[in-house]
């Protein structure tokens, strides 16, 4: 794990030397503070002349007074080399997790939920951050302090330092307590963050349905108890703290009277002056403080661990869908998809029942082809193995003769234009928005997209039309206004595939008929695949698949199917005599 993150340090070791440097510059300066008041004490008590005290007094002071600038140098250093040095480390683990994420298939998210993700890419990294710029200060400042406050205090008085080697066993078991106690508490914690970011991002997202079914006391209950667990998980974790701190005060306390006492005996003999019992003391507390600090640094190491273990675990997951080597790049594709003997199943290690089993079909380019069966059949399974989104379990996807496994997938998915079940569009102009679909895209190209799709009317009806500015997820938009965006998004590719998955249920017939024809034209010479529950939809297409649990149960065209295939004769009928959807009113599954 260490080497994992140690190569975002690459770089970074000049200015973590000079943090380093700058720290123990502070720490020698801090320490040669008491030092030089006790020589000035001294010298005071001997000393015969005023005028000689004066001059070593002024003297004195003028070193010390430098010693604190010097100090404050050193300690302003190292904030800023620390700062800088934990930022670029922060940038560089971010970026790479957030590109392993962006490369992960559909299949490597469904590992992780998305409240994780989001968690691990700012929550963790960030308390990574913090844990390296504390490392630069904490873990450089309190050896260094402590190893130059021994030192000083072995050379005043070696019998009486001595006696704080008793402290090491405690000190040792402590941290190892820290070590074991400490890391599954925050392992835990972090989980429970995940849980309050999943919670808020649910009701963010569905506040319009949470106002709309009254849920808001159901939320704010749901919330609660989510952040109810993480406040109990986190006052664990303190609690941890709690027990050691007043620990290490109990032994600082005992140790600081053991000096005084020790140092009022040992000034009674005549062994140490006054002045030194003082410098002593204060060496002591220094050793004292910093073996506290040490301790509390730890504890946060531990968090730290916890939340290195949760991100290296991204950045450890494989990617089950990658490019090939020699990646085949079509030169003039044509868009002809081919299906043979395909079975899919979500977890290819687990024993449940395939989703697809056995599916063998064939489109032709320019063909539109229908796809239709009940909620859960696998039809959106089936269509998102094109494009590479799931890879097959088993047998072959082709692409123009070509297994879509051997194509580069940013050239295989640049043929492709889908539009999928859930709207997506993004913060931005409705222009923007659309030029997702081809970046270089004109302002007359984007018009033309908008027509075919039916859009380009209630556009011009916004305030600054093509300009207008989407709130996040299009949420000032209705349901068929955002399908008829995301269709245009994807038909200004121009693409050789064509993928609609029940991306016009909230359009009205009218208006989803003037699309279809659009296809004839506007893609002419693309192959069209429509998932749709209203047969209206598909009664046209060249070719209709009839899927009933993850199987294909009949294939032709529509006047075909109504006579010979059970299935679709029994949806036809339901939404006919029912008026609705075939999942609406619940024909057959």
């Amino acid at each position: 794990m260490l080497k994992k993150l140690g190569k975002y340090m690459k770089g970074l070791g000049f200015l973590s030397l000079i943090s380093a440097l700058g720290m123990i510059i502070e720490a020698v300066c801090e320490l040669a503070l008491p030092s030089l008041a006790n020589n000035i004490y001294e010298t005071v008590n001997v000393a015969t002349s005023p005028d000689q005290t004066k001059a070593y007094v002024l003297k004195m002071g003028f070193c010390m007074l430098g010693l604190a600038v010097i100090g404050l140098c050193g300690g302003l250093t190292t904030m800023k080399a620390s700062a800088v040095v934990s930022q670029r480390f922060a940038f560089r683990l971010r970026n790479d997790v957030y590109k392993k994420i962006s490369n992960f298939s559909f299949r490597n998210i469904d590992k992780f939920s998305t409240a994780s993700l989001t968690t691990r890419l700012t929550n963790d990294i960030t308390m990574l951050q913090q844990v390296v710029m504390m490392s630069l200060r904490i873990l450089v400042r309190g050896p260094a302090l402590l190893i130059v406050a021994a030192v000083m205090a072995v050379r005043i008085n070696p019998e009486m330092s001595a006696t704080l080697l008793i402290m090491l066993p405690i000190i040792i078991v402590i941290v190892a307590l820290i070590m074991k106690f400490g890391f599954p508490m925050f392992q835990k914690m972090q989980k429970k963050v995940d849980n309050v970011n999943r919670v808020v991002q649910e009701n963010l997202i569905g506040m319009r349905v949470v106002k709309a079914f009254v849920r808001e006391d159901h939320e704010k209950d749901k919330f609660h108890k989510a952040s109810d667990d993480l406040a109990k998980q986190g006052a664990m974790a303190s609690g941890l703290i709690v027990t050691v701190m007043p620990v290490m005060m109990l032994l600082f306390n005992a140790v600081i009277v053991f000096t005084y006492y020790k140092g009022a005996l040992s000034a009674n003999e005549g062994v140490m002056q006054v002045g030194q019992i003082s410098v002593f003391a204060s060496y002591v507390v220094q050793i004292l403080l910093n073996l506290v600090m040490i301790s509390m640094m730890l504890l946060q190491l531990a968090r730290g661990k916890a939340c290195a273990e949760r991100v290296v675990e991204v950045l450890d997951t494989e990617i089950d869908i990658v490019n090939p080597e020699n990646a085949f790049v079509p030169t003039e594709p044509k868009g002809e998809v081919e299906f043979k003997n395909v079975n899919f199943k979500y977890d290819p290690e687990s024993h449940g029942d395939n989703i697809l089993e056995n599916i063998s079909f064939k489109a032709k380019p320019g063909q539109i082809v229908g796809i239709v069966g009940g909620t859960g059949c696998g039809k959106s399974s089936l269509v998102n193995l094109i494009p590479r989104l799931y890879d097959a379990t088993q047998g072959e996807v082709l692409v123009d003769g070509v297994d879509v496994k051997k194509y580069d997938l940013k050239a295989l998915r640049e043929m492709i234009g889908v539009v999928l079940q859930k709207n997506v569009l993004f913060s931005g102009t409705i222009e923007e928005n659309i030029r997702w679909g081809k970046k270089d895209a004109t302002h007359e190209e984007i018009v033309a997209a908008c027509k075919a799709a039916q859009a380009d009317d209630f556009i011009n009806e916004q305030p600054d039309g093509y300009n207008t500015y989407l709130a996040q997820g299009g949420l000032n938009l209705s349901g068929g206004q955002k399908q008829r965006l995301c269709i245009a998004r994807a038909m200004i590719k121009k693409p050789k595939i064509f993928i609609l998955d029940d991306s016009t249920s909230a359009v009205d017939t009218a208006t989803e008929a003037k699309i279809r024809e659009s296809f004839y034209g506007d893609l002419k010479d693309t192959t069209v695949f429509i998932i749709a529950q209203r047969i209206s939809s598909v009664k046209d297409a060249d070719e209709i698949l009839v899927v009933d649990d993850g199987k294909i149960k009949g294939i032709g065209n529509h006047d075909e199917l109504i006579k010979t295939n059970e299935i679709y004769q029994e949806i036809y009928n339901t939404q006919v005599k029912g008026g609705g959807d075939f999942d609406q009113t619940g024909g057959a599954k």
